[in-house]
């Protein structure tokens, strides 16, 4: 290990995002430690089959347990003594909250308060942590700016994360806890989740089978493509925020004056309608779809827009991956994995 590395611990790291980030990280030589569950919430065989690709690196470590599992994790935080913690584990999915509330509290209130305690106990330099584009509830304004108030969440998920948002602010005051709080606008690319829109719109696709389009395929969407985030979530790793200290001038940052702690929205602020996606799967699978025009389901939001002012003024970056290319990119990815097409 080079004497730049660093000791990071990234919770979900068997996840969609969690393994992206871990090898972004394992592949600049630094030390990752992931705390994964490998929970069944959907098909636990993908989530091993991203952790054999990070098990050879020689600085890569798993530790399966749960964030719900207090003992466990602070074991797995003293092994790993991080320098950075990174917080993507959570009970993730919109329409899952409407069936499943509990695991909600479970994961995402009781879980994150876990890792906190031990953000708490270890005193990392930078605490990063996964919000969601859905805290914006209600809102009608756009693009959505992280200095909007937040305060009508729609659904179960979004209230535990804008709750975690709350609770972290509360611990970077008491302990001056550098903490970032990523809200993520709908993440998509190779190794995606089989419970969000590509996948399952890619598989059925592919197995002739009708596709269920909400809305009516007319709502929006502010994709960021998985390569975007994992950059941005670098760039963002070295801009830990320092309590009262704006960037981008007045109005447009979210730092607390009482604490060192930040929202911060990931996104592009390129909204596309859900109806253009799909013709870009279809393009990318070379087959057209059979489709069900739906309404919109409870909780949904119409439109998602993130306003990338903040995160530009940051870390001078913001999410660009077309869809026509990051969909490609996935259609690709799904055919070899599974072998269709």
């Amino acid at each position: 290990m080079s004497d730049s590395s660093v000791r990071y611990l990234v919770t979900g790291g068997a996840g969609f995002i969690g393994y992206h980030v871990c090898e972004a990280l394992l592949q600049r030589g630094h030390l990752v430690t992931s705390v994964d569950s490998v929970s069944d919430y959907y098909d636990p065989g993908l989530k091993r089959a991203r952790l054999a690709r990070l098990a050879p690196y020689p600085h890569f470590s798993n530790a399966e347990l749960s964030i719900e599992d207090e003992a466990g994790l602070a074991a797995a935080f003293e092994r790993a003594r991080p320098d950075v913690v990174i917080h993507l584990a959570a009970q993730a999915g919109v329409r899952y909250s409407l069936d499943h509330p509990r695991s909600y509290i479970n994961a995402n209130i009781l879980g994150t308060f876990n890792v906190m305690e031990q953000v708490r106990l270890h005193q990392p330099r930078h605490f990063l942590m996964a919000s969601t584009s859905s805290v914006y509830g209600a809102n009608t304004k756009t693009p959505f700016s992280e200095t909007d108030a937040a305060d009508h969440p729609i659904t179960l998920y979004s209230a535990t994360k804008k709750a975690a948002e709350v609770m972290t602010h509360s611990y970077a005051h008491l302990w001056d806890l550098p903490t970032t709080m990523m809200r993520f606008f709908t993440v998509y690319g190779p190794w995606g989740r089989p419970d969000m829109a590509l996948f399952k719109m890619t598989r059925k696709l592919f197995a002739g089978e009708e596709i269920d389009v909400y809305g009516e395929g007319e709502m929006y969407r502010d994709f960021t493509y998985i390569d975007d985030l994992v950059e941005a979530i670098l760039r963002l790793i070295a801009a830990p925020p320092h309590k009262g200290r704006a960037v981008g001038g007045d109005g447009v940052d979210t730092v607390s004056p009482v604490a060192p702690h930040r929202v911060i929205n990931v996104g592009g602020g390129h909204p596309v309608r859900l109806m253009d996606f799909v013709r870009a799967i279809e393009r990318h699978v070379g087959r057209p779809a059979r489709l069900r025009l739906l309404p919109m389901q409870t909780g949904e939001m119409h439109t998602t827009y993130a306003s990338a002012d903040l995160i530009e003024a940051l870390t001078h970056y913001r999410p660009a991956t077309s869809i026509d290319e990051g969909v490609g990119r996935f259609v690709a990815w799904y055919r070899a994995y599974y072998g269709v097409g």
